[in-house]
């Protein structure tokens, strides 16, 4: 049952993924004075629910919080469902991986394009899952 849950999680993820409107999530990151933070972001790319890629500010806060404490969670959520994710980030530089991460909609942020230095691109990966879809009363909680 509970993998069943995961590969419709999965769907719900791919469908958020390539930037724009419908693909923003909330990552929460722990700030310096150890106090939850949340923001809104796009997902670039997704590996179903086992790992996702974000593009940030490399001068940003996420990125700041990341040098401190790389623990995550990143959140789905709508009126059919709730996914939560729990894991660890890490920031990645190299150029190929931003060439491959970059999305149309990037270049009001970062006007060099993917050689911009201050682009950089964050890599979750989950550790455990919590997830829920309305319309069946589906949960699922695991580790992966």
């Amino acid at each position: 049952m509970s993998q069943k849950i995961i590969d419709r999680a999965a769907k719900v993820v791919a469908g958020k993924t390539g930037g724009g409107n419908e693909g923003y999530c909330v990552l929460a990151l722990i700030d310096s004075e150890g106090y939850p933070t949340a923001s809104t972001l796009s997902v670039s790319k997704a590996d179903g629910i086992k790992e996702m890629t974000f593009c940030v500010q490399l001068d940003g806060n996420k990125a700041n919080r990341i040098k401190d404490c790389n623990r995550a969670s990143v959140c789905f959520a709508a009126m059919e469902h709730n996914i939560t994710l729990v894991g660890a980030v890490e920031i990645l530089t190299a150029p190929e991986i931003k060439k491959e991460m970059w999305y149309d909609g990037l270049q009001h942020v970062f006007e060099k394009g993917a050689d911009d230095p201050n682009y950089g691109v964050l890599r979750f990966k989950t550790k455990r899952y919590n997830i829920f879809f309305t319309d069946n009363f589906e949960f699922a909680a695991g580790a992966l």
